[in-house]
């Protein structure tokens, strides 16, 4: 079936805001790393619904929890406690960074950046910001403001409220303590930025950036939606930055849960989309010195907490509790990099990642190539920046199917010509998170 002869894509095309570059396919189904469309066609997905599916599409310990859930209760505001809210609660406090043990519940990681905002306001008194060049916060007004691309700010005007916000060359200490003043309430950060070209930290500047903030009495807000729960082949991303003094008598370093005075432990979190296991769900992850100062209803939400997404979180952490998932992205990530970094191609500038948060940045713009991998090799991939080729595969995805990518990957950058890719293809592969 061709994508002039799909019903379903007319129809989408049709109704839709205008504001998505769609695709010219339709997905109907998934399973683990593997999704068909409505011809039967299955493509490998490094996509993963922007880093959503990290336990696999349809995780049938997730879908037995959502038709158990849905069969109970399905809503319920937050100022009414619920059984399975408590359950996900003390669930995800078992795996944060110690100390990170209150938590405003939503439903998007743009809505944790939004509350982030909040309540970081309400603990300083303060309502300057700083956070990154190249960072990605999300799309709505408030969380808008902390995201560095201009062309997502631009249209709306003075409406993005920058004049508040200091941005900072990722990195760059110097630049950091200059711009961490008396009035700033927060420093925001991911500790690898994933819209900017998938570029980890180093330890030393998320160590400076905690003991700065520490010591002008502002906040330190880790980005963890896209980087959290397995994805670096850690729970966290944090956790890969521990201080020395926080390993154990093997070596192994704890993830901050030893001590909470750790020098990168944050004062807040942000979590979003694996959390789930595919279902809409977000949060804002906080100390108790953070969330005494919000006054009572000084922040609401109407879905975040509802029991059905509540119930898929609890089997979506479980599983990657009982799965060992961690261990799993650390060692495909390492696997899949180093095949990667083994391509013999003069296109290739770097191979970059954490765990299976991995960045090829190429010499061109990566467009022509993302496009080739989805249309001609069945492989999809998305852009982070115009040069790189950003991979974020369920961690289920097998070795076997880590070679077909990488197989797939220097077929495209052998034999595809950039100049004859259609301008439709490539602009398919535009759409940021």
């Amino acid at each position: 079936m061709t994508a002039t002869e799909s019903k379903w894509l007319d129809t989408e095309t049709r109704y839709d805001s205008g504001v998505y570059n769609k695709h010219q396919v339709v997905m109907v189904r998934a399973e683990g790393a593997t999704v068909w469309d409505e011809s039967g066609r299955s493509y490998i997905d490094c996509v993963a619904g922007y880093g959503v599916a990290n336990i696999g599409h349809s995780h049938p310990d997730v879908v037995r929890a959502i038709q158990e859930q849905a069969g109970k209760l399905m809503v319920m505001p937050q100022s009414i406690p619920n059984d399975k809210r408590a359950e996900f609660l003390q669930e995800l406090v078992s795996v944060l960074p110690k100390g990170l043990d209150r938590i405003f519940l939503c439903n998007s990681g743009t809505e944790a950046v939004e509350a982030a905002k909040k309540f970081a306001i309400t603990a300083t008194g303060r309502t300057r910001f700083v956070s990154m060049k190249r960072g990605f916060a999300g799309r709505t007004l408030g969380a808008l403001a902390f995201t560095w691309e201009p062309k997502y700010r631009e249209p709306f005007g003075a409406a993005v409220d920058n004049e508040h916000v200091s941005f900072v060359t990722y990195g760059n200490i110097d630049e950091l303590r200059a711009a961490i003043t008396e009035d700033v309430a927060a420093v925001i950060m991911e500790p690898v930025q994933g819209e900017g070209g998938v570029r980890p930290s180093n330890i030393e500047f998320l160590r400076a950036a905690r003991e700065l903030t520490r010591e002008k009495g502002a906040l330190l807000i880790l980005d963890e939606i896209q980087t959290g729960f397995c994805r670096t082949g850690k729970m966290f991303a944090v956790e890969h930055f521990c201080a020395q003094e926080c390993q154990n008598a093997d070596g192994i370093r704890c993830g901050c849960k030893v001590d909470s005075q750790c020098q990168v432990v944050p004062d807040g979190m942000t979590l979003a989309k694996a959390m789930a296991g595919g279902v809409p769900i977000g949060a804002f992850a906080m100390t108790g010195a953070v969330a005494d100062k919000m006054p009572s209803g000084g922040h609401g939400t109407t879905f975040g907490g509802n029991p059905l997404a509540m119930a898929a979180g609890v089997a979506a952490i479980r599983a990657m509790k009982n799965e060992g998932m961690v261990e799993q992205a650390r060692e495909k990530g390492e696997y899949f990099m180093d095949k990667l970094r083994a391509i013999d191609s003069s296109k290739i500038r770097e191979v970059r990642g954490m765990g299976l948060m991995i960045g090829m940045e190429l010499k061109e713009k990566s467009g022509p190539y993302i496009a080739a991998l989805e249309h001609d090799e069945g492989v999809l991939t998305l852009a982070a920046t115009p040069l790189v080729i950003r991979f974020l595969p369920p961690v289920t995805i097998s070795k076997e199917q880590i070679d077909q990518v990488v197989a797939a990957v220097e077929k495209v950058l052998k034999n595809v010509n950039p100049r004859e890719v259609s301008k439709a293809e490539v602009k398919e592969t535009k759409q940021s998170e």
